[in-house]
């Protein structure tokens, strides 16, 4: 695989994963101070978008959307599905 593509895809889930994280913070803030929050459709979103972990990591940091199975469930799936799409990836380039 390219390095400069390895590169791109690294820095891609970089970025929204510590997007995804610093969200999960920032609407537990919000929820405390009860201001008006973030939708959680943009969390599930941004969380199939980034692969979930960031998601996964924000739950458990932040005691944040711990009670609602579906950030839970949609954040392991796109974990999996992500995974299971760059090792398909990485075996069809490596042939």
């Amino acid at each position: 695989m390219n390095s400069v593509f390895a590169w791109a895809v690294f820095g891609y889930y970089l970025v929204f994963n510590l997007l995804l994280l610093a969200l999960m913070g920032l609407d537990k803030l919000k929820a405390v101070k009860d201001w008006r929050r973030i939708p959680e459709k943009n969390l599930l979103i941004l969380g199939l978008l980034a692969g979930g972990l960031g998601g996964l990591i924000g739950q458990q940091l932040f005691h944040h959307k711990t009670r609602k199975p579906v950030f839970w469930l949609v954040f392991v799936l796109a974990f999996l599905a992500h995974l299971l799409l760059w090792l398909f990836l990485i075996r069809l380039v490596g042939r």
